[in-house]
């Protein structure tokens, strides 16, 4: 069940399709629609399934800089959380398409990391580029799963 490249430009792809799908929703019909949408992303790329996953979001910080549960991981992408009061919801910011591009990958078997930049475009054509790390997983059914997430904005010198 070796991991491919192809598989991990796939699973970005994804990850990217579910942060579109969560601010689409969001639009459309609310944090409740958000809110499921983005649960639905995280069942599907995520391995919270297999244990903590090393989830380091963008605009996360202090004590709840770290996100290993998925609880952690709804509130960041949909905000409206009260244990979690300083997310504002990063997926629902009005995301229309993901570009990534590979700086690294390393494949052993089935785990695979992945490094470089994630682009992500608003509806208004705002552009926000993020320093990206990924890490993954084969499960039992050979399912790519998200097991690290490292987000940074670039350093400004």
């Amino acid at each position: 069940m070796t991991i491919t490249e192809a598989e991990l430009s796939k699973a970005r792809e994804n990850w990217g399709d579910g942060l579109v799908a969560i601010s689409k929703a969001y639009e459309a019909d609310g944090i409740d629609a958000a809110r499921e949408v983005a649960e639905g992303v995280l069942d599907a790329a995520y391995g919270y399934g297999l244990g903590p996953v090393l989830f380091k979001p963008t605009l996360a910080s202090g004590d709840q800089t770290f996100r290993p549960t998925k609880k952690g991981a709804l509130s960041y992408f949909v905000g409206h959380d009260e244990e979690y009061p300083l997310d504002g919801g990063f997926g629902i910011k009005g995301w229309r398409g993901m570009e990534s591009v590979t700086s690294a990958s390393f494949i052993e078997g089935d785990v695979a990391m992945w490094m470089g930049w994630v682009i992500l475009t608003d509806k208004d054509g705002g552009v926000t580029k993020v320093d990206k790390s990924f890490g993954y997983k084969k499960d039992a059914n050979g399912v790519l799963r998200i097991v690290q997430h490292h987000s940074s904005l670039p350093y400004q010198p």
